[in-house]
């Protein structure tokens, strides 16, 4: 039997309409899940950066970055497992005003979980946590019996505790294309 483990994929792309699209095709093809996605502006000037998070085998892995790598906008496609990345996500939660001030416990809750409250109106205040998922997880099951209006939670943000090469794959790329 083979072994199902969780990785994270970062691809590395342009910023271009219907990339999301062709590479959720890619997953779609195949029936895997996502269970995690985010992306945003990349340490590299005009360059994107996804993070997709699935749980699949090593050789499965490898296909889906040789097929996400073949999409036009795709510069480059990377996979690491937990062990090779720092990871975190962000969650937001929405909890009625009154038990702010009426339940001391809810302040403790707030207090042990090292989250913050990032504002605070008559009717709900709002408060930030990041952290890995069963630490987000943990403070949406503490806080659901106080009111838990509204809960989010972001994908998985990552960086590989090894160096990745991108930048230097675009700079020669630059080059040639320049020459």
């Amino acid at each position: 039997m083979t072994d199902i483990t969780r990785y994270t994929i970062s691809i590395y792309s342009e910023n271009n309409v219907g990339l999301l699209n062709r590479i959720s095709a890619i997953f779609l093809k195949r029936h895997i899940n996502i269970v995690s996605f985010s992306t945003s502006q990349s340490e590299i000037p005009n360059v994107f950066r996804f993070v997709i998070v699935v749980k699949v085998t090593e050789a499965q892995v490898k296909k889906l970055v040789q097929q996400i790598e073949k999409q036009i906008d795709v510069i480059r496609a990377y996979y690491h497992t937990d062990e090779e990345t720092i990871y975190m996500e962000s969650a937001l939660y929405k909890v009625k005003s009154s038990y702010l001030f009426e339940e001391r416990k809810i302040q403790n809750i707030i207090k042990d979980s090292h989250a913050n409250i990032v504002t605070v109106s008559p009717e709900f205040f709002v408060i930030a946590k990041t952290g890995f998922r069963h630490e987000t997880e943990k403070l949406r099951e503490d806080l659901s019996p106080y009111g838990l209006m509204q809960f989010v939670r972001s994908g998985r943000i990552s960086v590989t505790k090894a160096p990745m090469g991108i930048s230097a794959i675009i700079e020669n790329f630059n080059k040639k294309t320049k020459q």
